[in-house]
């Protein structure tokens, strides 16, 4: 059974552990660990077996939250110097390393990922927090000279950015730690106050995490976590105490967030599933490597996952043959397990789905390279369609994206075919290109609709250290290390008149 173990003492105040082994956890609101008179289950992906529960919050729970934050938290964090919050940032990644067994084991159980996952994934936590002083080249201001035209003679401006307030972080469960560090650490570091609406079926490293912040010394009403469904949240995400919303997650819940939250900052990283395109002089093997892990890492529960490969004709048969042999080299299953590189998906629903994009491919033409079978509730082999191209924006994959890994290979004449049939998708996050014509690289690297292009290597945003985020359906803004600070934060301009004070003697 996946069931969590005993966290660390420096945990030990914010859960119970029940009869039946289920860890019962309180959630943090602006410095007071409270619990609530509903719980929800919290499922294992491995399972489906309950290992967590956590507060439902009710709504005037969240109000009086936000109240605090609002008339407090938000100057308790901006009136902390900059210098000292980097400290606590520097202080929490300390933490974070000390207990990242905890992290780990609750990743493994709560996400289903593998250990090494697991460790990858608290390792870029530590970095992003580490690297908050590169975010902070970007909170300078500017000085403006008066005397560039008649109107401001005799009067200069500084251009300064100020935190917006409060910003409410919406976070997906493919990285239940990592993006709520990475929008904890750009929205702070501007001096706003934070609340954090972890995913439901992952909030239980917000929880933890947390409890770092607090021993760290972050200002206490600067922070919440807010344990409800989604399906509630349009109070807050209306609410006039809110400046912005940082969401990631489907590019339909975004529209629906940016539809009930009105006039505020948006900071929104949507739906994708990647395109791979690759030339004739690519090389096939090391293509194939660098795809499938593209599209089976974190069983391509990724926005950045690859789902398309588009081959000319002069690679296609040996790209082919050499993508089937690398599938065959993924072994799925618990991810507890040696040798295990790809678990479970978090839910049986997106499985359900899989299925009927599975066979809505092969109804339209599409024949099984490998996988297309379902595994379990929560398990399917990966898997590789080959599709006609004059078929694929048929597919109910080309239409959507499927969370997990199958991806759809397709043989072009020409690298303008391939860009035509990659930007003829709602989706535009990212793309891969494989191959060494620069020429050819440059005209893809140029007409791709898409807000960032790896050149071979497979996709994959990290900490951020180079800005990612979509264009079309695929989200508003950037996230990125001294790039996101700019939706976080508003320009300020002060104006010093001097007129007839002597300052300047102009000709």
């Amino acid at each position: 059974m996946a069931k969590l173990s005993e966290l660390s003492n420096e945990f030990k105040d914010i859960y119970t552990v029940e009869t039946d082994g289920v860890f019962d956890f309180k959630t943090y609101l602006n410095g007071t660990w409270t619990s609530s008179k509903e719980f929800d289950e919290i499922k294992s992906p491995i399972d489906l077996e309950v290992f967590a529960r956590v507060p439902r919050l009710n709504y005037e729970m969240v109000d009086l939250t936000l109240q605090t934050i609002h008339n407090k938290g938000k100057w308790e964090i901006r009136d902390m110097p900059g210098e000292k919050r980097l400290e606590v940032f520097h202080k929490i990644a300390e933490l974070l390393d000390k207990f990242r067994q905890d992290f780990v084991n609750v990743l493994v159980i709560g996400n289903g990922k593998t250990p090494s996952a697991a460790n990858g994934e608290v390792n870029a936590s530590i970095e992003r927090l580490k690297r908050a002083d590169l975010d902070v080249r970007k909170l300078y201001g500017e000085y403006v000279p008066g005397d560039w035209s008649s109107e401001s003679l005799e009067a200069e401006a500084i251009i300064r950015r100020e935190p917006l307030g409060v910003v409410l972080a919406i976070t997906p469960f493919n990285y239940p730690l990592f993006d709520v560090v990475n929008k904890f650490v750009y929205s702070t570091v501007a001096g706003n106050a934070f609340v954090v609406k972890p995913a439901s079926s992952t909030p239980v490293p917000a929880i933890l995490f947390a409890r770092l912040a607090e021993l760290a010394g972050f200002p206490r009403e600067s922070l919440a976590v807010i344990t409800l469904p989604g399906r509630e949240m349009d109070k807050i995400v209306q609410d006039k105490r809110v400046s912005v919303i940082s969401f990631t997650g489907s590019t339909e819940t975004g529209e629906h967030v940016m539809k009930v939250g009105g006039v505020k900052q948006y900071v929104m990283e949507l739906g994708g599933g990647d395109s791979a395109i690759v030339m004739s002089d690519a090389d096939p093997k090391a293509s194939a490597q660098r795809i499938v892990m593209g599209v089976t890492s974190y069983s391509g529960q990724r926005c950045d996952s690859i789902k398309f490969i588009f081959a000319e004709g002069g690679v296609y048969d040996r790209l082919k043959a050499e993508l089937v042999e690398e599938f065959k080299k993924i072994k799925v299953g618990d991810p507890r397990q040696d040798g295990v590189s790809m678990g479970p998906i978090i839910d049986s629903k997106t499985v359900d789905e899989f299925q009927f994009a599975v066979e809505d491919a092969v109804k339209k033409g599409g024949v099984i390279l490998y996988g297309g079978k379902r595994l379990g509730p929560t398990y399917i082999e990966p898997t590789l369609i080959e599709v006609d191209k004059e078929k694929i924006k048929d597919l109910y994959l080309y239409k959507k994206e499927v969370f997990l890994s199958i991806a759809v290979l397709v043989k072009v004449n020409s690298v303008d075919e391939a860009i035509t049939l990659s930007n003829g998708r709602r989706y535009g996050l990212d793309a891969a290109i494989f191959g060494n014509d620069i020429n050819k690289i440059r005209k893809a690297m140029r007409l791709l609709e898409v807000g960032a292009v790896y050149i071979n290597d497979f996709p994959r945003h990290g900490i951020g250290y180079f800005p990612f985020g979509g264009r079309k359906d695929s989200g508003i803004g950037r996230e990125g290390i001294g790039y996101t600070i700019e939706y976080v934060t508003a320009y300020k301009t002060i104006v010093y008149n001097y007129k007839g004070k002597g300052v300047w003697e102009y000709m």
